[in-house]
């Protein structure tokens, strides 16, 4: 075994036999001194630690290593790492976790130093079956966030729903993010963001990470286990919509747990996707978020600089300036009204702005083929705060 790779090898494997138990591998590190100190006790010494009739203790062998060896040949190749934790690039905030992993697989274009470094970590976390509400909103506030003296890096969970909508806002407001997996290194979980996964891995200062050994499957526990490490990575975590019992209630309810603090979006009291946000504020373990303008300041990132609206109409303005001075004042009006009456129908569009409907209905397919809004089934439009749009157009 190459000796440069000897270490890794050890905790990757201790982090295999004991992972669903992480406190057990850290105690016998912290005892030994690292992991390849584990593995060369004699078994006197293992039978003093684990007691002579431990199936534990018998794991604890070169068999098991060999195993971890080949892992490790096969992840390397395809650009992994381990993060071992008493390697120095082990996110600190995570260490002080009681149940924080034996160590992280890692994917990134850039070091785990980078990616781990000084900047401020947020978690943004929710439900899959995210709301027009919930989208408009995790998107404001990744905007609010972007707009602040400090700009940090946005953890979730690569989840449908809340989380892909804030991995992909701080994508595009240029804020690195962290997707924590529910399933091994060597898989994308779900498969219809493998795309996104490709784009997040080439972009700087980004990173899948997880702490399940290669081949694990998405299985209820998973996510359980995953929460922890996405409410331990952050020093604050926002909970945008969840219902009572959902995933990101509790990984809200871990990151309390852990002494960080959270903030939720309140919500419609007979909103089942809002019920676990509502009930956090109501228990007093979250505070709210109720204005854009001071999200910033209640993350500690400072105020932000209060010019979203003035950036969509320049963002609608510069994409859509091929186009006549009419065309494009109508274009401008119906995304600022959009913005301000969300789930409005372009019959209402034409109601309230007095614009002719095919003139609505062409402004509407632009918005949303180029991401300023989203258009549910009922034909109800939302905006997206996201900025850039595709190129300069003209009808």
């Amino acid at each position: 075994m190459d000796p440069n790779n000897y270490e890794t090898v050890c905790g990757i494997t201790l982090n295999r036999l004991f992972g669903y138990d992480p406190s057990v591998a850290r105690r016998l590190i912290e005892r030994f001194g690292s992991p390849g100190a584990v593995f060369s006790q004699s078994r006197k010494t293992l039978d003093e630690v684990f007691g002579p009739f431990s199936k534990v203790r018998d794991s604890i062998n070169d068999c098991e290593l060999e195993v971890s060896r080949a892992e490790w040949e096969r992840l390397s190749a395809l650009g992994c790492r381990w993060i071992g934790c008493n390697d120095p690039a082990y996110p600190p905030l995570l260490a002080d976790c009681p149940d924080a992993p034996v160590g992280l697989y890692f994917r990134s274009c850039s070091t785990p130093e980078e990616v781990f470094g000084v900047q401020e970590r947020i978690s943004i976390v929710g439900t899959r079956d995210i709301s027009p509400y919930g989208k408009e909103w995790t998107e404001r506030i990744v905007g609010a966030i972007a707009h602040s003296p400090v700009r940090p890096v946005i953890v979730s969970g690569f989840a449908i729903g809340v989380d892909i909508t804030a991995h992909l806002a701080a994508m595009a407001w240029g804020l690195p993010t962290i997707a924590v997996l529910p399933v091994g290194i060597d898989e994308i979980y779900p498969r219809r963001h493998y795309a996104i996964a490709e784009k997040l891995l080439r972009t700087p200062g980004c990173a899948l990470v997880t702490d399940f050994p290669p081949a694990t499957g998405p299985q209820p526990f998973t996510f359980l286990r995953r929460n922890r490490i996405i409410a331990g990575l952050s020093r604050a975590t926002v909970l945008a919509e969840s219902k009572d019992k959902g995933g990101g209630t509790l990984t809200a309810r871990l990151a309390a747990g852990y002494g960080r603090e959270v903030f939720c979006l309140p919500g419609r009291i007979d909103d089942i996707r809002s019920a676990g946000c509502n009930r956090l504020l109501r228990e007093k373990i979250a505070e709210p978020i109720t204005d854009p303008l001071l999200i910033g300041v209640q993350l500690g990132m400072g105020a932000s600089s209060g010019n979203e609206a003035q950036d969509l109409e320049e963002q609608v303005r510069a994409c859509y300036s091929g186009v006549g001075a009419e065309t494009l004042e109508h274009i401008v009006q119906i995304a600022q009204h959009i913005r301000s009456h969300r789930g409005v129908s372009a019959e209402e569009l034409c109601h309230d702005l007095d614009i002719p409907f095919g003139d609505v209905s062409a402004a509407v397919c632009l918005l949303e083929s180029d991401g300023f809004i989203s258009v549910d089934l009922l034909r109800r439009c939302t905006i997206s705060h996201l900025p850039g749009a595709g190129p300069k157009r003209s009808l």
